[in-house]
């Protein structure tokens, strides 16, 4: 898988290459593929199913690979939360930081052939799938060098080539689309399947359980993800659900309630969800996680939560915390050596946004391009630069 092989780079080069093939250490800290054996965090919870194993194998490649991806994911968002206050970034802007061991297990369990579709909180999940910090980045602040050419911004990240359909502004809207992804997979025979994440706040959502219906009806390949964080912009999951046991939402659908701040449980809960969808149809996933910011950087996530309940979680959940644990029991690393992969990625991040900040902005005339109504895109307007300004607000 991509995440296990860890390649040299060049400082400038490392850029534009994924997280897979873009870091080490200048002293490889273990080539080892020896399995290792692990236990989940917790048990899993099940609806019409029974339980994948808690037993998880990995190995040292993999626990490094996950330490310094999240590690990387987490420094991203961090960076993101700066550019945004300085105004770097414009518009709205979701962080993931957090969350990050929903999108490294997920990817660990699942190939490229697969499609991935998400919300508007997508910057890891294209990070995992195989983006760069150099095209986050300069999506992030607009410019042509981004993954949606800085035309889409935080919300709206694609890669087609590596199966991420995006994110997605309209809450829940991409569950649908998903299911279509699924469809197609069935349809090409290709062994398959289409992952569709979404959140507590969008659970509640009619569009969700339409498209679960004709999902189950025709036995589609279909993975809903709810990454329930438990707050749906600033309201809590049990004042907007009846029910918050999202993983029994499917009713005649199974479904699992996995650890999301464990990488290993949900890696585990992938792949066997992988197989079931597969062979039987739609199966619903419930990710226990957790936000560290606010729902977006309009939020401080701190009025309708308690500053104990988040410094909580992070004492004791903290998913890249788990993985560094991981790593020291099994002797797989020093605390200094981890230390040197965080300073590693704080500087690869920075020199990403440095390059991203290089790039240049879209020119207008890209306004009228990738629309598919008839008489809208550019044609109507013609690509002449003056002319598209002519009609810009």
């Amino acid at each position: 898988m991509a995440l296990s092989h860890l390649k040299s780079f060049s400082s400038r080069s490392n850029l534009v290459k994924p997280l897979a093939t873009a870091f080490s250490l200048r002293r490889q800290i273990s080539t080892s593929t020896d399995p290792i054996t692990i236990e989940t965090s917790v048990p899993f919870a099940t609806h019409r199913c029974d339980p994948p194993s808690r037993t998880v194998e990995t190995n040292p490649q993999e626990l490094q690979s996950f330490f310094r991806v999240m590690a990387t994911m987490r420094r991203m968002e961090i960076a993101a939360d700066s550019l945004y206050k300085a105004k770097l970034i414009r518009g709205f802007c979701h962080l993931y930081d957090g969350q990050e061991a929903v999108a490294v297990g997920m990817e660990a369990a699942i190939t490229k052939n697969d499609s991935i579709i998400t919300a508007y909180r997508d910057h890891c999940t294209f990070l995992g799938r195989g983006g760069t910090l150099l095209e986050v980045f300069s999506e992030l602040m607009g410019r042509q060098g981004g993954c949606s050419k800085g035309k889409g911004g935080s919300m709206h990240f694609y890669k087609k080539d590596s199966g991420f359909y995006g994110g997605h502004g309209i809450v829940g809207a991409q569950v649908p689309l998903g299911c279509g992804l699924a469809f197609a997979h069935k349809y090409n025979k290709d062994d398959a399947v289409a992952f569709a994440l979404y959140g507590d706040g969008a659970a509640n959502q009619g569009q969700l359980f339409e498209a679960l219906n004709i999902s189950a009806l025709w036995d589609l390949p279909i993975i809903l993800v709810c990454e329930n964080n438990h707050y749906g912009m600033g309201t809590a999951e049990w004042r907007a659900a009846k029910s918050p046991a999202y993983y029994k939402r499917g009713d005649y659908v199974p479904g699992l309630k996995v650890d999301g701040m464990d990488a290993f449980a949900v890696k585990q809960a992938c792949k066997f969800a992988k197989e079931h969808a597969l062979k039987s149809g739609p199966i619903i996933l419930e990710m226990d996680t957790y936000r560290y910011h606010g729902h977006s950087m309009s939020d401080p996530g701190s009025t309708y939560r308690t500053r104990d309940e988040i410094s909580g979680v992070r004492q004791e959940r903290d998913p890249i915390e788990r993985i560094r644990k991981l790593i020291l029991t099994h002797d797989l690393a020093t605390e200094k050596e981890l230390k040197d992969i965080e300073k590693e990625v704080r500087k690869q991040v920075d020199e990403a946004i440095a390059q991203a900040k290089e790039s240049p902005m879209p020119d207008p005339s890209e306004l009228f391009t990738n629309v598919y109504v008839k008489g809208l895109g550019v044609e109507a307007y013609g690509a002449d630069r003056k002319e598209v300004r002519a009609v810009l607000p």
